[in-house]
C-alpha cells in the first residue's frame, strides 16, 4: 500500500468523525469516495459521519442551553442568524430540526439556537439522530457515486485518484 492508502485506512474514520463534528459535507463525500475505492468500509463511513455530526450538534445544543446568552454577548454578529433560526423554530420546530442540516449558513448555528429555545433535549436528540443518519448515509453515498461515475468515465481511476480527491477537497 502507498502512504496515501495507509493513511486513509489507518486514520480515515477518525478524520470523518472530526470533520463531521465541525461541518462535514466535504469530508463525508471524500470518505464515500474512499469507500468506493476500497480504503474504508461504507457502513463504517456512514457510522463515523453519524457519530461526528450528532456529537457536534449535541454539544452546540448544550452550549446554547447552558451559556447561550453569554456566547451571544461575546459574538454579537451571531445574533441575526440566531434570530432567523429562532423565528422559524417558533413556528415549525419539528420541521426546523429535521431540515436545518441543509440550510446554508445555519448548519452549525441551528443546534445552538435550538438550545436557547424551550425544545427539550430528548426531543432534539431524537429528531437530530433521525436526520443525522439520513444525512450521513446520503452524503457518503454521494461520494461513493462520484467514485463510481469517475470510474465509468475514466476507466481505471487509480492513476487519477489523488487528483480526484484533491479536486473534491478544493
Amino acid at each position: 500500500m502507498t502512504s496515501f492508502e495507509t493513511f486513509l485506512s489507518t486514520y480515515g474514520l477518525i478524520v470523518v468523525v472530526v470533520g463531521t463534528f465541525f461541518e462535514g459535507e466535504t469530508v463525508l463525500v471524500l470518505a464515500g469516495l474512499a469507500a468506493h475505492r476500497g480504503y474504508l468500509p461504507l457502513p463504517a463511513v456512514v457510522g463515523a459521519g453519524f457519530v461526528g455530526t450528532i456529537l457536534g450538534d449535541q454539544l452546540y445544543f448544550l452550549i446554547g442551553r447552558w451559556r447561550g446568552e453569554a456566547v451571544l454577548a461575546r459574538h454579537p454578529d451571531w445574533r441575526p442568524r440566531v434570530a432567523r433560526a429562532q423565528a422559524f423554530l417558533e413556528r415549525h420546530h419539528v420541521l426546523f430540526i429535521l431540515g436545518f442540516r441543509v440550510l446554508y449558513g445555519l448548519r452549525t448555528i441551528s443546534p445552538f439556537a435550538v438550545g436557547t429555545s424551550n425544545v427539550r433535549f430528548r426531543r432534539f436528540l431524537a429528531l437530530d439522530a433521525l436526520t443525522a443518519i439520513l444525512w450521513s448515509a446520503g452524503i457518503a453515498l454521494l461520494g461513493y457515486s462520484v467514485g463510481k461515475g469517475a470510474e465509468t468515465l475514466l476507466g481505471e481511476v487509480r492513476r487519477f485518484e489523488l487528483w480526484l480527491f484533491a479536486g473534491l477537497a478544493a
